[in-house]
């Protein structure tokens, strides 16, 4: 519930789940053009005006709330398309993203390929200003958090704003402009770098900007964790929601690290595929004998989750709800995952034990499916152990083999395919299956989508440092009882 209370005298001091508003700069007017609340200057003390958000204690779980996360809203730059819509249809027709890389001059490089968007106008989406003022990963986010708010019908008022937030993802952030702002160093002096120059590098930026552009003044932050970076971010945002803090949350993940230095790394660490640079699209193979590393892309994905109250009480389009969410470490190297995959082991049965559902509830795992020998090796070895016999029923597919790698944008791109294979009935296939490896010998969902009844869906993520993240959706009903 809420209550208005007078001076801040009056206000109670550090009672656990409250948060704390100034009523006066919340009712300030959202002005046009997306510049965000505007705060007063100057206030009287003793006249200000406190909003004191009271979160329901309930017995049994601290005062913490628990409650129900749902998915209104979806938004997608990706290789194969600049919306959900195009992106789904892609990746249901095996239409490959990948391509030569042609960001750069790639000719002495060992890999020419890569999953890029090649049509996006910053420019004409944002003006000239704006685009320069920000890195290729944050245009990516704010051009797909636009389309995801405008799915869920979400605009931020003065009286909601405070409880809308941004948590977003990315593994490298603003890495474009780290790199041109050494160039122009090295090449034109200091007095040359641009003043947006550190802002736009920064991880943390992307969910800034889309903030000041919506007026959304709830819980804002990034999280960093490799290509596991957009699961947690989910996972995390989910959190909030659930204990009460915000009412909805842009959450998922974005990255553009196609860059010279960034791929030149890759290939020395011996992580990309550099096999097929002849016939790119059959480059992403996950699962595939023939697999020889991952094909890096670039891109973002958004998912706008509320809790089931806020949603139901606007009339929102729900898509789905997320049930679980589980993480690790591996704690052993910082880039190969442990042999047997104990650590993704650990995160789907925490995602499963969070869900309240026993393994054979899964109807679908959108696999992280890298392409890599020991990343493919190792989740099939993961899946057997979490699943059981379920796990030669289960159909599983990597959706890198049409899209590519993401890094950071990854997790929240395939979770929109989650979302959708729920909403839709349809499963995306891994494409380039040709060459089976004894090792991988589960339903990989080969070449073809396949229709399916989808009730839940896993979603994992691994990412080097050893980080691992699954996260689980179901279909939601409105007047149904909580799964957990």
């Amino acid at each position: 519930m809420q209550r208005i209370i007078g001076d801040l005298a009056d206000a109670p001091r550090a009672i656990p789940g409250e948060q704390h508003v100034d009523a006066q700069a919340a009712a300030v007017t959202h002005p046009t053009g997306g510049k965000g609340y505007q705060e007063p200057n100057t206030f009287d003390r003793n006249q200000r005006r406190v909003l004191v958000l009271y979160l329901t204690k309930t017995k049994g779980n601290e005062g913490k709330m628990n409650k129900r996360v749902v998915i209104t809203g979806l938004g997608t730059i990706s290789p194969l398309g600049e919306d959900v819509r195009t992106t789904w249809e892609g990746v249901l027709q095996g239409r490959s993203a990948v391509g030569p890389l042609t960001h750069f001059d790639a000719s002495d490089l060992k890999v020419k390929i890569a999953a890029q968007v090649n049509s996006f106008d910053p420019v004409g989406r944002f003006g000239r200003r704006d685009a320069r003022r920000m890195d290729r990963y944050a245009q990516f986010s704010l051009a797909a958090a636009d389309e995801a708010l405008e799915a869920a019908g979400l605009t931020a008022t003065p009286e909601t704003a405070p409880r809308i937030g941004v948590i977003l993802g990315s593994g490298v952030g603003g890495i474009g402009t780290i790199l041109e702002t050494d160039r122009v160093v090295r090449e034109l002096g200091p007095r040359r770098v641009s003043p947006f120059a550190i802002p736009m590098m920064l991880a943390d930026t992307a969910p800034g900007q889309i903030a000041i552009r919506h007026g959304l003044r709830g819980p804002n932050y990034a999280i960093v964790a490799a290509c596991a970076s957009g699961s947690n971010a989910i996972g995390e945002a989910a959190a909030v929601i659930r204990r009460g803090a915000a009412d909805a949350i842009l959450t998922g993940g974005a990255d553009a690290a196609l860059v010279r230095t960034a791929i030149g790394a890759f290939i020395n660490m011996g992580a990309l595929s550099s096999g097929w640079n002849d016939e790119p699209q059959r480059a992403s193979r996950p699962f595939d004998a023939k697999r020889d590393g991952f094909v890096a892309g670039e891109g973002a994905a958004i998912l706008v989750l509320e809790s089931l109250e806020f949603a139901q009480r606007r009339g929102a389009p729900i898509l789905a709800e997320l049930l679980g969410y589980g993480a690790s470490a591996d704690a052993f190297h910082i880039t190969a995952p442990l042999e047997g995959g104990a650590g993704a082991v650990q995160a789907m049965q925490g995602a499963l034990a969070d869900a309240g559902l026993p393994p054979d509830a899964i109807d679908y795992l959108n696999a992280h499916g890298t392409s890599t020998p020991l990343n493919d090796k190792g989740e099939t070895a993961a899946a057997k152990a979490v699943f059981g016999p379920h796990a030669y029923q289960l159909p599983i597919s990597s959706t890198k083999s049409v899209t590519g790698h993401l890094l950071g944008g990854a997790g929240g791109l395939e979770a929109i395919f989650c979302v959708m294979a729920i909403q839709e009935g349809m499963i995306p296939p891994t494409i380039n299956q040709e060459f089976p490896d004894p090792e991988c010998d589960l339903d990989y969902v080969p070449n073809k989508a396949r229709p399916a009844k989808v009730r839940i869906a896993m979603s994992n993520s691994f990412g080097f440092g050893g980080h691992n993240a699954s996260i689980i959706f179901g279909e939601s009903n409105r007047d149904s009882e909580p799964r957990r």
